[in-house]
């Protein structure tokens, strides 16, 4: 049965189908999409999803038209879908296709991943899976977006195309009175985020321009080519931006180089991770239009955000009127009102309150501030989550590391401090450690910097307990200047 949000969504389209048919929705390298034909696009593919009679379906494309039309496709038709992120690795690729048991991959035509030969065979314009085995979705799944590994697998949130949309609307709203009109697709749009934010623009009559991350400049989930960046962001001319911490601070390091107008811009939205202060002002100072949110999954994406209206510089700004916000007693955040509907094969929270794992306060006029993780995990200036513990198992569990630590919050790569099981050990046998354990990490989570300590953390240095557990402020203290 159609939820009322796609209802409306559709009805909004086919309003602007008549308003301003010639106006641009979707548009790429190589094609464009008018207002005109857009449903008639998505309604078309519709009919070969409902012909192949999928079931779940993962889509694994580069940033396209291709790619938006055949999302809207399966959000219009609540058909279960999955957006493969470009930046996991093989074997989290490989877990998401497992776990979902999808049967159906959008994909180019030269898919390999996972012995696809094997698993799936190229039917049309699908890679259809041999045989399946059956997954029970909570009631209501239209959307199962990964989040991006804070241990060694990522968990599938599950997510309904009213609360999806819910969202859409508003950040839709929320954005009025800056009137962006043209929005580029800067991160990929198997990030939730960057989807959603997608459909905002859609739902405002905007256009939205997509390119694949090489076009833009990006490598991999932490590599920026400033030079092509800038270029591209010339061309375009885009109103607006969802950025990560780290493309902000690139963004504005063009700006200062004078390659790039300030005033071209008209909404830049950051988040997905810890920014920095003094990079916010920095931004604002050059005349960006910056505003910071805070958001989850789990929630489907976006909670709080500052907004032309109502902005506070160090707050992530008031809860959007669609979600409740309150503090718990040891001052993590709860969210309820748009809850996703659980994990994948785990069992539904039966609180209305999400528990989101972060700490915070409010001030006395309502704005969020976010205090950090309650638990280890990091967040990158690229906006991945990281389990250093994870990655610590990876570097420890060979014989030669006897301790490991590893830290990359707010940084655009990751450290690891380590200590040889024996004292002779040489330099290039840790490199061979590292190196070993990148290649079994996504690039996110690699190390990019290494540093072997003088002596092991201890008790007697006060970094560690009784019995062997790290204490990790203390670490993070200690070794803050090597974190550059």
């Amino acid at each position: 049965m159609m939820s009322p949000e796609v209802k409306q969504f559709i009805a909004q389209l086919q309003q602007y189908q008549q308003q301003q048919p010639q106006a641009i929705a979707l548009q790429d390298q190589t094609q464009q999409v008018n207002y005109a034909t857009l449903l008639q696009e998505v309604f078309d593919r519709q009919r070969k999803l409902e012909q192949a009679q999928v079931g779940t379906v993962a889509l694994y494309l580069e940033n396209s038209v291709d790619f938006m039309l055949w999302d809207l496709a399966l959000l219009l038709a609540d058909i279960p879908s999955i957006l493969l992120p470009p930046f996991f690795s093989a074997s989290q690729l490989q877990y998401c296709l497992d776990i979902s048991q999808a049967d159906t991959v959008i994909a180019p035509a030269d898919f390999f991943l996972f012995e696809a030969e094997n698993v799936f065979i190229h039917a049309g314009e699908f890679w259809k899976r041999q045989t399946c085995s059956s997954v029970e979705l909570p009631e209501g799944t239209q959307k199962l977006t990964f989040t991006s590994g804070t241990t060694g697998q990522p968990k599938a949130v599950c997510l309904s195309s009213g609360q999806i949309l819910r969202v859409a609307k508003a950040l839709s709203e929320a954005i009025t009175p800056n009137d962006p009109q043209h929005h580029l697709a800067i991160m990929p749009l198997a990030v939730l985020l960057e989807n959603i934010g997608c459909y905002a623009i859609l739902l405002r009559g905007g256009s939205v321009e997509l390119a694949p991350a090489a076009v833009l400049g990006l490598q991999g989930a932490s590599g920026l080519n400033l030079a092509q960046f800038s270029r591209y962001l010339q061309q375009s001319k885009p109103h607006s931006l969802i950025l990560v911490p780290q493309i902000l601070s690139a963004l504005v390091q063009a700006i200062h180089n004078n390659t790039l107008n300030p005033q071209d811009f008209r909404f830049v939205a950051v988040g997905g991770g810890h920014v920095n202060p003094e990079l916010l002002a920095q931004a604002k100072a050059c005349g960006l239009p910056v505003f910071e949110g805070y958001g989850l999954s789990e929630c489907a994406s976006v909670v709080a955000l500052n907004t032309l209206q109502q902005s506070k510089a160090g707050s992530v700004g008031k809860p959007l009127p669609h979600v409740q916000v309150k503090i718990a007693e040891d001052g993590e955040i709860l969210v309820a009102g748009n809850r996703c509907l659980g994990y994948l094969n785990a069992e539904n929270q039966p609180d209305a309150y999400w528990p989101t794992g972060d700490l915070g306060h409010f001030d006395q006029e309502g704005y969020l501030y976010i205090h950090g993780r309650k638990k280890h995990q990091f967040i990158t200036s690229f906006g991945r989550n990281v389990n250093p513990e994870w990655v610590e198992s990876l570097l420890s569990q060979t014989g030669v590391i006897a301790q490991a630590f590893v830290y990359g919050e707010a940084l655009p790569e990751n450290y690891a401090l380590l200590w040889p099981v024996k004292a002779n050990a040489t330099d290039q046998e840790i490199a061979q450690v590292v190196e070993r354990a990148n290649a079994q990490l996504p690039d996110y989570a690699q190390i990019k910097h290494w540093i072997r300590l003088a002596e092991p953390f201890s008790p007697h240095n006060q970094l560690a307990t009784s019995n062997g557990r790290l204490k990790r402020e203390a670490i993070v203290q200690r070794f803050q200047h090597n974190f550059i």
